[in-house]
């Protein structure tokens, strides 16, 4: 296949298109990798490792007893909410055997968000850990929830550490609040007793829905995003076509801290990198920054991915620079935008680059990634994937030229089939020529080069000027004394809007004066912020990505 012009200067190797004919469903690939890789490890939590093999079995234990015992049927929804441990590739991988539509489901959603996406997907069975069953008792009878499986955090771990966990969590954290689910399984009997020959093997097409993805609602309620098994495969086949020239088959160990139930980790992660023969490491609980470190000190990783804000939190710590980063390949930012003082930090101490790259929940989610054979930090989110088409266009649908700022647009095999139950909102975010509207602005260079300069929603109009929140806050994170920031506008009598900057201290001395004039070197007046509030904290999401709105909202 021919190379995109572009690819022939910056990547050899990978193809402008990719073969979506391959594998007609997900289980498809997964019992592929099963049997390539089967005595390869294959994720790893607090102390205990699965080999592929052992996925294979315990999936399909998963998968006959949602069949068998619960006379599920595929298309039918179930609900996984649980953070990276074992348990979730399990029901993940299971579940999708069983032909069911996975509904991710965040554990830190408070009642009347869980009941939302519970009611609007018509989940009708849940997977949930026990430190969250408490909120799901307070709603489960306002859904359409008929079986509900609980698992503790350590269940699948090794004897004696499964009883020390449950039990440090449980009697000593108070992690565990008290609930009440009559009629609820434990997961660990469920796997102990199943019988993996039961399983029958459902026929799924590339048509069939495999999950329905919610995203933030940033714009509003929650919506179902429907992505296909063809839209996953693709997005699998696209980015492993990007990645197999620069890694080794079933030698790869990849950090896996963000959570697996958000589509950044879910599709790179578990199913990318475990297409290749890798072993996640899962990381429970990536705030934990000093014990994160600690078990990276384990491990001669190849890779990780994480959001600018979990990068920077590693990079602040002293013992990170410590570690072993002779095996590092790649570092891939997502997620939100990757600052470059983090990235020249990273590249700094690692001697490795920090590369980024874009994508999005209706797109499965890759859309575009900087070569992996770059030196430094470009300031770009890449080139589009294969298969992939990025179009710039202006508020009528419009093409705009190379190097004019417009609306990131995209047409390819990853684009989800639309919201569920929302056509209206689904025609929203479509043009007539069949583009996916993402909301962000960019540009993109004769070199194919894309850039974001932001969130549409989230410019900032100034005296008939437009300022992107990304460019203050890139200046002021150079700042020593900053730890983090995020822009936002601010309603202005005389300018129309005014820039305000959210600041968490790295040095207590830090006044908004000393920052006030440091923007002075770097930008231009009305980019200038004329309001500084420092802050303990920002408003972050379950993967750590600063929530402008909930700046704006207060």
């Amino acid at each position: 296949m021919e190379l995109k012009p572009w690819l022939k200067n910056y990547q050899l190797g990978v193809p402008a298109t990719v073969d979506l004919t391959q594998y007609n469903s997900i289980p498809e690939l997964l019992e592929e990798c099963f049997v390539n890789y089967k005595d390869n490890p294959c994720f790893y939590n607090m102390g205990t490792t699965f080999t592929f093999g052992k996925i294979d079995l315990l999936s399909r234990k998963f998968a006959s007893f949602l069949q068998h015992k619960l006379g599920m049927r595929p298309g039918d929804r179930i609900a996984l909410m649980m953070p990276n441990i074992l348990q979730y590739p399990v029901c993940v991988y299971g579940a999708l055997r069983a032909g069911m539509t996975v509904v991710n489901v965040n554990p830190l959603y408070t009642a009347r968000e869980l009941e939302h996406q519970l009611c609007d997907s018509g989940a009708t069975a849940i997977v949930i850990f026990a430190n969250s069953a408490s909120t799901l008792q307070k709603i489960v009878a306002q859904t359409k929830i008929r079986h509900i499986v609980v698992t503790e955090i350590g269940d699948l771990l090794k004897f004696p550490k499964n009883l020390v966990v449950n039990f440090v969590l449980k009697k000593v954290k108070k992690l565990v609040p008290d609930f009440s689910l009559p009629q609820s399984f434990q997961l660990k009997h469920v796997l102990a007793s199943g019988d993996e020959n039961k399983f029958n093997r459902p026929e799924l097409t590339r048509d069939n829905l495999a999950f329905l993805q919610y995203t933030g609602g940033t714009t509003g309620v929650a919506k179902g995003a429907e992505l296909t098994h063809a839209n996953i495969l693709a997005n699998i086949l696209q980015a492993r076509a990007w990645l197999t020239p620069y890694i080794t088959l079933g030698k790869e160990i990849i950090i896996t801290p963000l959570p697996l139930y958000h589509i950044f980790s879910l599709t790179a992660n578990c199913f990318i990198y475990c297409s290749v023969g890798s072993l996640n490491v899962l990381i429970t609980n990536p705030k934990d920054i000093p014990a994160f470190i600690k078990e990276l000190k384990n491990w001669k990783f190849t890779a990780i991915t994480a959001v600018n804000t979990l990068f920077n939190a590693l990079l602040n710590n002293p013992e990170f620079a410590k570690l072993d980063f002779s095996e590092l390949k790649t570092s891939l930012g997502g997620g939100m935008a990757v600052l470059r003082p983090v990235a020249e930090k990273w590249k700094a101490i690692t001697g490795k680059p920090l590369i980024e790259a874009y994508g999005l929940t209706e797109t499965s989610p890759a859309v575009c990634i900087n070569p992996l054979n770059i030196k430094d930090y470009n300031g770009f989110i890449g080139l589009p994937l294969p298969s992939t088409d990025v179009a710039i266009k202006d508020d009528d649908g419009n093409n705009v030229g190379f190097d004019v700022v417009g609306e990131i647009c995209i047409q390819g095999p990853q684009v989800m089939r639309g919201y569920y139950n929302r056509q209206d909102e689904t025609d929203k975010v479509m043009t007539p020529d069949n583009y996916f509207r993402t909301g962000d602005l960019g540009f993109m260079t004769q070199d194919g080069f894309v850039k974001i300069v932001d969130r549409k929603k989230d410019m900032i109009l100034v005296s008939g000027f437009n300022v992107y929140p990304n460019e203050i806050e890139d200046v002021v994170m150079t700042h020593l004394k900053v730890f983090e920031c995020a822009a936002i506008g601010v309603p202005d009598e005389k300018s129309n809007e005014a820039v305000k900057i959210f600041i968490v201290k790295k040095d207590d001395s830090l006044t908004s004066e000393e920052i006030i004039k440091f923007c002075r070197e770097s930008l231009t007046s009305y980019k200038i912020p004329r309001h500084v509030e420092f802050r303990s904290d920002l408003p972050k999401s379950n993967v750590g990505k600063i929530l402008r709105k909930d700046l704006r909202s207060k």
